[in-house]
């Protein structure tokens, strides 16, 4: 298991919202985590256990980006592979957490990406499920000059774009929904190799309640994980008990980190400028996050009037 590592490095959030999107989208790009909603998500590994997926099928160390990306900038990263893809004509977009997976049967690469949203409104302007289908496009035309190039379409790989909506509408909620690529005769009985057509997949994961019962494990999971209503030692036994995630060091720091910014950022919207409050999400931003004091100020909209004096009640800790 890697060890700890700060969560979001170079991150420019304006408030402990942002900071604790960041640390959501770093918890779940844990293997373990991550092999979960393979499992249940992605029908290549829907046969294998979880663990096994984990330690053999995802290739290297999954890589956490930042979002928004815009055209000709640079996109600041987390170690691991480049979340960015950058286009002159398209310009760029980053990727919450992308990585790379083997096919257990056929030993094919698949590119991955897992894309969390935390947005008050399933409908942000735009349907989500086109935004996903974007992206999972990008993927596929970015391939070229680096998975194969001229006319070799052979070596093209199969993409999944995984939405995971924590903030959903009613009738979305407890659901996961797959829309794919399949072939369909409309003169005759010809059909074409699967792998040749099946190459581009988008699931929407819409949580619900951590308190209402789900028959799927995948949604019990996350519910609970993800839930600013559970607390972090009820997280940890889930983890440990239910699901036989062993909590190490890293995992036990991120559950925590998430619990402690979470449990800031509701006491922020209900008493907003209440120092206590102010404190313990600058703690966690410097101390988890690895965050320099003036960036974690500033992170937080703390006027500079009153840098000095939280300086001190820092020292004072």
């Amino acid at each position: 298991m890697d060890s700890p590592t700060a969560i979001a490095q170079g991150i420019h959030a304006t408030d402990g919202k942002a900071a604790y999107d960041e640390a959501c989208k770093k918890l779940l790009s844990q293997k373990i985590i991550l092999a979960w909603i393979m499992k249940t998500c992605l029908e290549e590994y829907r046969d294998l256990d979880v663990k096994e997926i984990a330690e053999k099928y995802i290739e290297g160390k999954p890589s956490v980006g930042k979002e928004p990306v815009f055209p000709d900038e640079e996109a600041p990263l987390i170690q691991g592979i480049d979340t960015t893809d950058k286009s002159l004509r398209e310009g760029t977009i980053t990727y919450d957490i992308l990585f790379h997976a083997t096919a257990p049967t056929s030993g094919e690469q698949i590119s991955l990406i897992v894309n969390i949203e935390a947005q008050n409104d399933f409908n942000p302007g735009y349907p989500l499920l086109k935004r996903a289908i974007y992206y999972c496009s990008r993927m596929i035309s970015s391939q070229y000059n680096k998975g194969f190039t001229h006319s070799r379409y052979d070596k093209l790989k199969k993409v999944y774009s995984i939405f995971i909506c924590m903030d959903r509408t009613k009738k979305r909620s407890n659901t996961i929904t797959r829309y794919h690529m399949k072939e369909e005769n409309l003169e005759g009985d010809f059909h074409a190799e699967t792998a040749h057509y099946d190459l581009l997949s988008v699931v929407l994961l819409c949580l619900g309640d951590a308190g209402k019962e789900t028959p799927n494990k995948l949604l019990r999971l996350l519910n609970t994980l993800l839930s600013s209503q559970t607390s972090e030692r009820e997280k940890c036994e889930l983890l440990e008990n239910e699901f036989d995630i062993p909590m190490t060091s890293e995992l036990e720091s991120e559950v925590s980190t998430m619990c402690n910014l979470s449990q800031g950022v509701e006491e922020k919207g209900r008493q907003e400028g209440r120092k206590e409050e102010r404190l313990l999400l600058l703690k966690n931003l410097i101390k988890n996050m690895k965050m320099p004091i003036e960036q974690a100020l500033a992170t937080l909209e703390i006027p500079e009037v009153d840098w000095q004096e939280y300086r001190k009640l820092l020292a004072d800790q």
